[in-house]
C-alpha cells in the first residue's frame, strides 16, 4: 500500500502524525510525507521520505496575521483556517500536491486537520482518505464550521462532507473530549508507542531533591514577540517557590537575552520532553497539543496559560474538566497568578490523581500501531 501524509509546515501539525507513518512503514508500506520544505529536517528525523510541496511567502503570510490583533479569538481563528490554511498554504501547496497523487497514485492519503490541498486533490483523484486529528474534536467541529468557502475556492465539490466523514485518527483519549460536543466522526484512538523513557539530567541545581517544574510554551510562541517576556514572568513565577524549573525556549528564544537566572532555574533552547518528564512534578504550558497530551500521558498535572490559538484554550478547558491541572485565562496578562496556581498544583494531590487519571486512560488504548489494520480496511487491502 502507498500512503501519502500531507501535512502543513507546523512541527506541531506533524507530530500527531508521525507514529501513525511510522507504523505503515514498519508494517512494509511506503510512505512519503508530502510537506513544505520547511518541515524536511522534521520528517527526515522521523525517518521519512520527503516530498516538497509549495508554500506561501513570508510577505503573504505577513499581510495576513497583521489583520490578526484587531480581531476577537474566535475570529482571529477564523482568519487563520480560513485564509492561511485553507487559502495561502493551500493554495500554494495544491499543484505540487496534484503531481505527487498523479506521478506517485498513492493507495490512500492521510492529511491532518489543517492541511487542505490533499483534500482537494483527494476528490479530484478518487483516492481514499483518513484524518488525524491535531487534537480534541472541538477543533474538528470549529473547522467544518468555517471552512466552507475557503474549500469551494479551492475547487472542492462536496465541501465539508469529506471532511465530517473521513476516518480520523486520534492520540486524545475519550475522557479528555467535550462530553457536550455534537460532532461525531468515526475516531479511531490510539497511543504513541514511544513512551516517557527518560535520562540523566544536567546537574544544574544545588537542591536535587526539590520538585522538579518544566515549563515550555512550545515551539513557535518565542518567534511571536513574546519573548523574552513571557519567559521573564514565568521564571520570576518559578523563582519564588521551593522548586527546581527547566525552562526551554526553542530555537527562536535566546537563553542569554534572558540575563542573570534566579539559582533554582535552568534554560534550554530545547530539551526532550520524553526524557524529563519522568522527573517532572508539575508543568507550565501554552496548550500547545503536544505538549499537552505528552505531560498527561506521564501523569503530570499542570498549569495551562493558552496564549494564542483557539486549541490551546480548548486543550486547556480538557485539562479542568479532567481535573488534571489548572487553566489561567488572559494570555500573557495571566502571568501575575503563575505561582499561586502552580504552588496549588503541587500541593493538592487531587490534580496529581487526576493527571493519573488521564495517564491510564491513554494507556489503555492500543497502540499507533495498531492503526494499520484500519487504514488498510479503508482501502481494502
Amino acid at each position: 500500500m502507498r500512503v501519502l501524509v500531507a501535512t502543513t509546515a507546523g512541527a506541531g501539525h506533524f507530530g500527531p502524525m508521525v507514529p501513525f507513518a511510522r507504523a505503515c512503514s514498519a508494517a512494509g508500506h511506503q510512505v512519503r510525507v508530502a510537506a513544505p520544505v520547511a518541515l524536511r529536517g522534521a520528517v527526515e528525523r522521523a525517518g521519512l521520505q520527503h516530498v516538497v510541496v509549495g508554500s506561501p511567502s513570508e510577505a503573504e503570510l505577513t499581510s495576513v496575521f497583521a489583520t490578526l490583533p484587531q480581531l476577537s479569538l474566535e475570529e482571529s481563528n477564523e482568519v487563520v483556517m480560513c485564509e492561511v490554511f485553507a487559502g495561502l498554504d493551500a493554495r500554494a501547496a495544491l499543484p505540487g500536491m496534484s503531481a505527487v497523487v498523479r506521478d506517485w497514485r498513492p493507495d490512500l492519503i492521510v492529511r491532518e486537520t489543517a492541511e487542505f490541498s490533499s483534500y482537494v486533490v483527494a476528490e479530484e483523484e478518487n483516492v481514499p482518505h483518513a484524518k488525524v486529528a491535531m487534537g480534541l474534536m472541538a477543533i474538528e467541529e470549529f473547522v467544518c464550521a468555517v471552512i466552507d468557502d475557503a474549500l469551494a475556492a479551492l475547487g472542492s465539490q462536496s465541501g465539508t462532507t469529506g471532511l465530517r466523514t473521513a476516518p480520523v485518527l486520534s492520540l486524545v483519549p475519550e475522557c479528555l473530549e467535550d462530553p457536550n460536543s455534537r460532532f461525531v466522526p468515526t475516531v479511531h484512538r490510539f497511543r504513541d508507542s514511544q513512551g516517557n523513557a527518560g535520562s540523566d539530567l544536567g546537574d544544574w541545581w544545588s537542591d536535587i531533591n526539590a520538585p522538579l517544574v518544566y515549563v515550555t510554551f512550545g515551539t513557535v510562541a518565542a518567534s511571536m514577540g513574546l519573548f523574552p517576556d513571557l519567559y521573564r514572568a514565568a521564571i520570576a513565577a518559578v523563582a519564588q517557590l521551593p522548586v527546581r524549573a527547566l525552562v526551554t525556549l526553542g530555537e527562536a528564544g535566546d537563553p542569554e537575552i534572558l540575563g542573570p537566572l534566579p539559582a533554582n532555574v535552568h534554560v534550554e533552547r530545547y530539551w526532550p520532553q520524553q526524557a524529563i518528564l519522568p522527573h517532572v512534578s508539575a508543568m507550565v504550558g501554552h496548550g500547545g497539543f503536544g505538549t499537552t497530551i505528552t505531560g498527561l500521558a506521564g501523569g503530570v498535572p499542570m498549569v495551562v496559560v493558552p496564549l494564542f490559538a483557539l486549541d490551546q484554550h480548548y486543550n486547556a478547558a480538557a485539562v479542568t474538566r479532567a481535573g488534571a491541572g489548572i487553566s489561567l485565562a488572559g494570555g500573557p496578562a495571566a502571568m501575575g497568578e503563575l505561582s499561586f496556581s502552580l504552588e496549588r498544583v503541587l500541593a493538592d494531590q487531587t490534580y496529581g490523581a487526576g493527571a493519573r487519571t488521564v495517564a491510564a486512560d491513554i494507556a489503555r488504548l492500543p497502540d499507533a500501531s495498531r492503526c494499520v489494520a484500519v487504514l488498510e480496511e479503508i482501502v481494502g487491502h
